[in-house]
């Protein structure tokens, strides 16, 4: 076990990751979206659904704690695969949420698409004969000798 190691167990890097995702419930507030709705015009106030992302767990881990976590996802030099399992859990957690928020419309689907390595590919072939027909007014071959 490398001495300097924030998390003991993938249980405590899990952990991070659970309270990383009640965390973003808060962080939405900072983006209210406010609507007067009915016909007396109440106010409703709404918050939308961030996004998970590696890189927004790792920002807020850091500044919680001051301290990086890039090196378990990394695992440079197999200090860290005791974590595999739990990193690749992480990322694949974070990947399905956002696949699922752009195809129901809570996030931006190009950008859902992009960070996903998902796109859209079509394949066109095009073959094509074309016959060239000698309309040389010079050249008199076509008349088989003829005038």
């Amino acid at each position: 076990m490398h001495p300097s190691r924030i998390f003991k167990t993938p249980e405590d890097l899990e952990q991070a990751f659970t309270e990383y995702k009640l965390s973003l419930k808060n962080t939405a507030k900072k983006w209210e979206k406010i609507q007067y709705v009915g016909k007396d015009g109440s106010k409703k106030t709404d918050y939308p659904k961030l996004a998970l992302s590696l890189d927004g767990f790792e920002v807020w881990y850091y500044n919680e704690n001051k301290k990086f976590i890039g090196q378990y996802f990394d695992n440079k030099d197999k200090l860290y695969s005791d974590f595999v399992a739990i990193c690749s859990h992480i990322r694949k957690e974070i990947r399905a949420d956002q696949i699922q928020g752009g195809l129901l419309g809570f996030y931006n689907p190009s950008i859902t698409q992009r960070l996903n390595n998902l796109k859209e590919e079509t394949v066109n072939t095009n073959n094509q004969n074309i016959q060239l027909l000698n309309n040389d007014p010079l050249d008199d071959s076509g008349n088989n000798g003829t005038s």
